[in-house]
């Protein structure tokens, strides 16, 4: 466990050091900030006409997740493949760190970078809440911001298992991309039946979000994403072990 935090937290560290984590960061607010300002600036100028009521959900919708498309492949391309790429993988490999201490610690840097940008959104709701009386319905906000959390832990595990398998950051940026795009998007024609659209319909990232965003916890969503995170987590290792043995 020692081994897991001490990576951790000198990757999160090291992203402090570059200007990537700064730019991600700095256009991941003002979006996100300029698309809550808009929608409460015409949703006020409404209210001049019918009671209007701010919702939390302007905050964990679309923009939100949208931005995890192209944020999240900027953070973790990195992660691995950097040290690929200078030579420190070797080092890393004699070290008395095991293949899953590394790719879990990695991740854990990923992960905590993204809860931090996240957890400074927590500004948005409470602006909506302090301009709103009663005030937001904090169900949604739970849920909401769980399912986020939830989904930032299975996307930075499949970007920093794409990150294993590759020596260059631009190539594991465009992959991880690529599969989160697919994993997004994926959609099978109305007509497929059977156990292949029991499947389909379990792939898509957003379909599983949507329940949160509802105010709805499922049990059938949370696994979903744990098991994605899994996934993604053993692709690192075994992609690791597979550097160790060449």
């Amino acid at each position: 466990m020692r081994n897991i935090w001490t990576i951790a937290r000198r990757e999160y560290k090291l992203y402090f050091n570059g200007p990537i984590a700064y730019a991600v960061a700095f256009l991941y607010f003002l979006i996100v900030g300029w698309f809550v300002y808009a929608e409460l600036r015409d949703a006020l100028e409404m209210a001049t006409f019918q009671p209007y009521t701010p919702s939390v959900q302007l905050v964990t919708g679309s923009i939100m997740v949208f931005l995890l498309i192209f944020t999240i492949p900027a953070i973790t391309m990195r992660l691995v493949a950097e040290e690929s790429r200078t030579g420190t993988m070797e080092l890393l490999l004699t070290a008395p760190v095991r293949d899953w201490e590394l790719i879990i610690g990695k991740w854990l840097s990923g992960f905590l970078f993204m809860l931090t940008l996240l957890a400074v959104t927590l500004i948005y709701p409470f602006i909506l809440n302090r301009i709103s009386s009663p005030g937001i319905d904090q169900g949604p906000m739970i849920s909401g911001y769980l399912g986020l959390m939830l989904m930032l832990s299975s996307l930075v595990a499949v970007g920093v298992g794409i990150s294993a398998l590759f020596n260059n950051q631009i190539a594991a940026f465009f992959v991880t991309l690529a599969v989160v795009l697919f994993l997004w998007f994926f959609r099978l024609p109305t007509s497929t039946t059977g156990v292949v659209k029991d499947i389909a319909a379990n792939i898509n990232f957003i379909d599983h979000y949507v329940t949160f965003y509802r105010g709805v916890i499922d049990i059938k969503d949370i696994a979903y994403y744990l098991s994605m995170t899994a996934l993604g987590l053993f692709l690192g290792v075994v992609a690791v072990e597979v550097r160790r043995w060449r």
